[in-house]
């Protein structure tokens, strides 16, 4: 039986990202039109930003676990969270989950260690980047990381809490993150990594000077994967 996907969402563009990769990749694994069973859940992102700027971790892990619990409820089977930010939280949430999930910064680091990566830019939120989600997992791989700068990630932040979020997409934003990949290119990093799901949304292999990992779809991906194991690959 192919498995219920769960998605714990937060912000609604990273969140529809990934649920249209799912819907969209899925008939190359199970058929034409063909998808898991995918069901998501999400409070009004007001309440997470307010638990953000309080460094309230412990509501933030609140409000994911009440996510998991209603999903869990109507049948799925293990989740995920489409939002590296609120996976800060997850110290708070794991242990009381009713079901398993996949870690969006393992999965992604498991791909820059499967491409063999040595040094990856890590850019997102100041929540995101302030923390250890990121670094911890990239060097169980045993590869290192780069933050931006400080000016740097007052920046990030902007263009993310105020334009990606509300689906505005603009060139100064794309330029904003060519030169910061840029300088991280020149200081040693070898891909960089689009830890908010927003951020995909604008950058990519094609305008990036680095490999880009798109945080985002590689979730999507890998909870097909986990959603149709054992399931025969449609010819």
């Amino acid at each position: 039986m192919v498995q219920h996907i769960g998605i714990v969402a937060c912000s609604a563009e990273g969140a529809a990202l990934c649920y249209r990769t799912i819907c969209a990749e899925g008939a190359a694994l199970l058929g034409r039109h063909a998808h898991p069973e995918v069901s998501m859940h999400t409070p009004s992102l007001a309440e997470y930003v307010a638990c953000l700027e309080g460094d309230n971790w412990e509501g933030v892990g609140d409000l994911m676990l009440a996510s998991a619990e209603k999903l869990a409820r109507i049948g799925a089977d293990f989740l995920i969270c489409p939002d590296n930010t609120i996976h800060r939280a997850f110290s708070y949430l794991e242990p009381r989950s009713p079901l398993p999930f996949l870690h969006i910064a393992e999965v992604t680091s498991a791909e820059a260690a499967r491409r063999r990566f040595r040094q990856v830019g890590v850019v997102g939120t100041r929540w995101l980047v302030e923390s250890e989600v990121y670094p911890e997992k990239l060097a169980a791989h045993g590869i290192g990381h780069l933050r931006p700068s400080a000016a740097e990630g007052r920046e990030i932040d902007r263009i993310i809490m105020d334009e990606l979020t509300y689906g505005v997409f603009t060139p100064e934003a794309v330029a904003e993150f060519q030169r910061i990949f840029a300088r991280m290119k020149a200081e040693g990093c070898d891909a960089a990594a689009l830890a908010c799901t927003e951020i995909p949304l604008i950058m990519n292999d094609e305008n990036s000077p680095l490999p880009t990992l798109d945080t985002t779809r590689l979730l999507a991906q890998a909870a097909l994967r986990r959603a149709v194991e054992g399931v025969p690959v449609a010819a």
